[in-house]
């Protein structure tokens, strides 16, 4: 089986980090997830609703949408709050969204996890000087986030590969049935922290803030 990669690039403010990671990871999900599968004998089920819920962020001009699940929103909240913490403040960091099913495997051994989508955020931190650079910088993350949204959206619509909808004996080894309300395909969320940028960056994304007053 091919995995299929996916690579996003933002570049935020550090009161951004968490907004714009909680925005990208909850439309991927949104869109990686089904209603409880309820069976009634092997082979027959029915699959209960999805809610959504509008989320308006607070350092960003975006509002985006996400499954009405708290159960899932605690998870990802966890995993985006220790990447966050992990970043500097002008700093450079990955965090990945990876799908995959498990295949069972004969004891002693343990089951195999084969990934088959991953989505990988790379996330460039900057200093703003003052708070015009921060309305401008919320506004042109804002634009920034939508862009990426539609991404995605186009990106979920093609006609790939999906784990194949699996009978109850098996359907643990395709979704994840731990929450009560919502069920995603089988994930895990990682993150990797590089070095400090030096002004390098800063300086480039300050320039862009000004060029973008000047107009």
């Amino acid at each position: 089986m091919n995995c299929r990669s996916e690579v996003l690039e933002v570049t935020v403010e550090a009161r951004q980090v968490e907004e714009a990671m909680l925005a990208l990871l909850h439309t991927i999900l949104l869109h990686r997830s089904t209603g409880k599968f309820h069976y009634k004998k092997e082979g027959t089920y029915s699959i209960g609703t999805v809610g959504t819920q509008d989320i308006d962020c607070d350092f960003i001009d975006f509002t985006f949408v996400r499954v009405s699940s708290e159960e899932l929103d605690r998870v990802i909240r966890k995993a985006v709050s220790e990447f966050k913490d992990a970043l500097s403040s002008d700093g450079m960091g990955q965090i990945s969204l990876e799908f995959y099913q498990k295949k069972k495997s004969r004891w002693p051994f343990s089951d195999e996890c084969i990934p088959w989508e991953v989505w990988s955020i790379k996330v460039i931190v900057v200093n703003l000087a003052n708070e015009q650079e921060r309305q401008i910088c919320r506004e042109k993350v804002g634009e920034k986030l939508g862009e990426k949204v539609i991404n995605v959206v186009e990106v979920i619509n093609r006609h790939e590969y999906l784990p194949k909808m699996p009978t109850q004996s098996e359907v643990d080894n395709v979704f994840d049935t731990s929450l009560k309300d919502v069920q995603p395909y089988l994930y895990k969320i990682t993150y990797q922290i590089t070095d400090s940028l030096g002004t390098s960056v800063s300086t480039t994304m300050r320039r862009l803030i000004k060029d973008t007053l000047a107009l």
